[in-house]
Order: C-alpha cells, then structure tokens, then sequence
C-alpha cells in the first residue's frame, strides 16, 4: 500500500466518507488561516472511486480549500476497498486522537452495519479492544437521531451528549435545545440533565427547561419550580420567584469569575459581552438601590410602632 502524491482537482473529490465526521466551523477556520499563510503543509489522503477520489482523511483540508477558492489540493493515493478506507479513516486519526469519540462511534457503527462485521472483528481490524468497541457502540445506540445530526454539524461536542444519552430518547432534543442556547460546558449540561431527571412531573420539567439557571450552582436550594407558596399572594409569589431567578443567575454567572472563564474569553469577544455586563453593573445598582430605600422604609414604619 505505497502512497503516490497527485495534484487533484478539488471538482474530482469524493466526500462522502466525511457524512460520518464532525463539521466543526472553528477547525476549519484555523485551518483555513494556516493555508492562508502556509499554503497546503500536508497531502490528503484519498483512493480512487469510480472515476473520483473519495476523501480518506483531510477534509477540513478540502473545506478550507473550498472556501479560498484554490482549485487543486497535494493527495496520498491509495489502492483499498471501502471496508480498508473506512478502518483507515480511524486509523489515521488515532496517533493525535484527533476524532471525537461519536466521529469514532460512527464509523464503527457503519461497519458493523455495512460490512457483516461483528464487535470481535471491529476490535481485531482496528487495533482496539473490545471493550473500547462496545462503549462507542453503546453510546450511538442510545442517542435520538435528531441529536446525532447536531453532533455531525458540530453544534453539540462529545461532552454535552454524554450527558444527553442519560435521558431518555424522548426527551433529548427538548434539553438539548437548552445546552445549544446557553452554550453549556460538560459539567453544566450534567448539572441540567440530573435536575431534569430528578423532576417528578411534567410540569416540573418544563420549568427546568424555561429557567436552567437554576440547575447550575450546587449550593442552590432545592428547586421550587412553578408552586406558589399558600403564605404568599400573588405579588409575593410573582416576587420570590423573581428572587429565586436572580439568586440562580448571579451563582451561574460568579461560577464563571471564580474559575477565571471570562480570562479566557478572546478580545473580541470580550468587546462584545462588556456592554452587557455594564447593564447588569447598573441594574443591580439600581436593584441594590431599592432594595435599601425597602429597608429604610420597614425601619421607619418599626420604629414609628
């Protein structure tokens, strides 16, 4: 299986190994910049298909390339079957772990199903262990197939569907809805998916779903959801509620401070999330403002008793 280098046109590539690969945008641009800059530093890998080449490994490669408009790209050329391109597909991606886990699930699935394989010769064609075979499996057998193509549009990462095959198929797009709106990290999507599976009726959920803040501290006192408090009219509960809103999104939001995720943020980004933070700065003036006068007035009237 010795390689020999061609300049291929990019009108003659064959994508449709990359279907079980991630479309991350932010890889692509990085590499994207480096061709920029660099021009093409490394081949891709392709094998001749009817006529075509179909791609094996490198394609943010053709992405990039596709968006500056080059017309030709270097390619290693092999002689293989489908069955040896789609175990290559892993291999060559396995020295920098570069797949993420459901790109990796995905293709074993696909060989499973595709080729009369089983998880006994998926670990010995792939140089993996059987165990290793099985949890990926496991793991794309048990997300909703909405959920999946979000993962292959690089929308939802590896971390937040792990923490989504925890639920039911049913509900899966309706949190996930809510990890892809907030952008949660791995351990706010498992803070999410545990107040959701603690919830006892519908009702409850769904107010996890409209109010997730409330499910991202661990020192947050236990969810009330949507109940009023018999003691309370309507104004006070309308209130506390309001209250427990705000206590929620202040523990999310000083989350980020203490563990120094703001410092990470880039400069434009920076520049962008600044002017909210000014309106906060000024709302809680005002709130911290109002709730003092609150104060002063109770003092009165106590001591005019």
């Amino acid at each position: 299986m010795t390689p020999k280098i061609q300049e291929i046109s990019l009108e003659k590539l064959d994508l449709s190994l990359l279907e079980m690969r991630i479309i991350n945008p932010d890889w692509v641009a990085r590499i994207q910049d480096s061709m920029w800059l660099h021009g093409q530093l490394q081949p891709i890998v392709v094998r001749p298909n009817q006529g075509r080449y179909q791609v094996i490994d490198g394609g943010k490669r053709v992405y990039a390339a596709t968006e500056l408009m080059i017309k030709t790209l270097q390619c290693y050329v092999l002689d293989v079957d489908i069955r040896q391109a789609k175990l290559l597909v892993l291999s060559y991606n396995r020295p920098h772990q570069s797949m993420e886990v459901w790109e990796e699930a995905m293709v074993l699935k696909d060989l499973l199903e595709k080729h009369d394989l089983n998880q006994q010769s998926l670990a010995r064609l792939t140089g993996y262990s059987r165990c290793w075979v099985s949890r990926r499996l496991s793991l794309i057998n048990k997300i909703d197939g909405q959920v999946v193509s979000e993962i292959r549009m690089g929308v939802i990462n590896s971390s937040q569907a792990r923490a989504l095959i925890r639920l039911p198929r049913g509900n899966q797009m309706e949190v996930a809805r809510v990890i892809i709106s907030w952008n949660l990290p791995s351990r706010l999507s498992n803070a999410l998916v545990d107040a959701f599976l603690s919830a006892e009726t519908k009702q409850q959920q769904q107010y996890i779903l409209t109010h997730p803040e409330v499910a991202f501290s661990e020192s947050a006192p236990k969810i009330s959801y949507d109940m009023d408090d018999p003691r309370l009219g309507h104004n006070g509960n309308d209130l506390i509620k309001s209250i427990q809103s705000v206590l929620s999104t202040m523990r999310h939001m000083l989350s980020y401070v203490h563990e120094g995720r703001f410092a990470t943020l880039k400069e434009t980004e920076k520049i962008i999330i600044t002017p909210e933070i000014k309106q906060v700065q000024a709302h809680a003036e005002s709130l911290i403002k109002a709730i003092t006068q609150l104060q002063n007035h109770k003092s009165v009237t106590h001591d005019e008793r």
